[in-house]
């Protein structure tokens, strides 16, 4: 993979390591079912893991939570020998993409315990499942004690998706966001799952104005995609009458061996002091003046570059009026070689009508020379 697209997975992580940021969101990131090696559902580059990479260079402990339909397959795999990152999934298990995230894969080696799985049935509700995330995530924090975390808000698991089975509304969903917001930590929000369209832009503005401690209206207002929602034109959804298959019993049998799992922890892990590694993005000191006119520069340094039009000043290349003209560039005339001109019999045309004329002139000279004379 390119530095550049290393850095752009990356940049949301930088944010936070340099406290320049408290939430950072990317909705577009969130593909948590990449390999080291492999492609798979629909992820190529699993962004997440490149990103708590970048986090672990200042955090002792990071946390990462997936409310995605689908297990977090490639971050739990990423991370099933350490003790620096705690996977927490809350997913449809049984014979459903991509049939892993058992109650019983709790991580490996140093690692072990690390890996905490909540296999759900089809049809879990806002209620069941927020009595669930709640009491999960409080002892998750208790327990491990993470300096930053990472929330992939998937919004597959919603009522109503086209590849999903549970039946989350909008406010359901979001609850998972204000409560791991609650616990001021620097977190990085993530997009991920979600293939009913008009839903997912939905939940993730509603979670996004969450973060932003800011309320937005019901109402949706007037805009060029506003016929994809209909016909009731709201920002929330209501859940469907499917049947919620996770009784009480089985929510609470498993939410009781997670935290006998849990309870198996050591003390939160530290990390032995060292130098910290280089940042996927450096910091630039934005002094042009010192850059090496010899060198290249960087992809990033000429995003940031921003100059009006008027600012544009004149260049071998550029025609009058400050700007190249693309049609008067076509049309100069470069000035050709001597073989060029050997070659190009219009060119030879024009020198020997050239040659004409000198051998002429010197005779008219002479024909005036004549007159003067007489």
């Amino acid at each position: 993979m390119s530095e550049y697209s290393k850095q752009m997975q990356r940049s949301s992580a930088v944010k936070l390591n340099k406290q320049q940021t408290d939430i950072a969101v990317n909705w577009a990131g969130g593909l948590h079912h990449a390999k080291k090696s492999e492609a798979s559902g629909f992820c190529y580059v699993n962004d997440i893991v490149l990103a708590i990479l970048e986090l672990l260079k200042y955090h002792q402990r990071v946390l990462y939570i997936d409310i995605d339909i689908h297990h977090g397959d490639g971050v739990e795999e990423a991370f099933y020998t350490t003790d620096r990152v705690m996977t927490v999934s809350f997913h449809k298990y049984g014979e459903y993409f991509p049939g892993t995230g058992d109650l019983r894969d709790i991580g490996a080696g140093k690692g072990k315990y690390y890996a905490v799985n909540y296999p759900l049935r089809d049809g879990i509700d806002d209620e069941s499942y927020e009595a669930i995330f709640k009491p999960v995530m409080s002892k998750v924090m208790e327990m491990f004690q993470p300096s930053a975390v990472v929330l992939q808000c998937g919004s597959d698991s919603l009522s109503g998706d086209r590849l999903g089975c549970f039946n989350l509304t909008i406010k359901g969903h979001a609850k998972c966001v204000e409560f791991v917001k609650s616990f001021n930590l620097p977190m990085l929000m993530l997009g991920g799952g979600g293939y009913t369209i008009r839903n997912v832009a939905r939940c993730w503005t509603y979670e996004t104005a969450v973060a932003l401690d800011t309320e937005i209206p019901n109402e949706l207002p007037y805009n060029d995609y506003f016929e994809y929602f209909g016909p009731d034109f709201k920002l929330h959804i209501s859940p469907s009458n499917m049947t919620n298959q996770n009784t009480n019993e089985y929510l609470e049998k498993i939410k009781q061996r997670l935290f006998e799992n849990l309870r198996m922890l050591p003390h939160a892990p530290g990390v032995q002091m060292q130098a910290i590694p280089e940042d996927a993005i450096p910091e630039e000191s934005g002094d042009e003046d010192e850059e090496d006119p010899d060198k290249r520069i960087s992809i990033c340094s000429s995003d940031k570059r921003i100059a009006c039009e008027e600012e544009f000043s004149d260049s071998d290349e550029e025609g009058e009026g400050g700007r190249k003209n693309s049609s008067n560039f076509k049309k100069a005339k470069r000035v050709k070689t001597e073989d060029e001109k050997e070659k190009d019999p219009e060119e030879k045309k024009e020198v020997t009508e050239e040659e004409k004329t000198k051998e002429e002139k010197p005779e008219a000279k002479g024909v005036k020379e004549e007159v003067k004379l007489a």
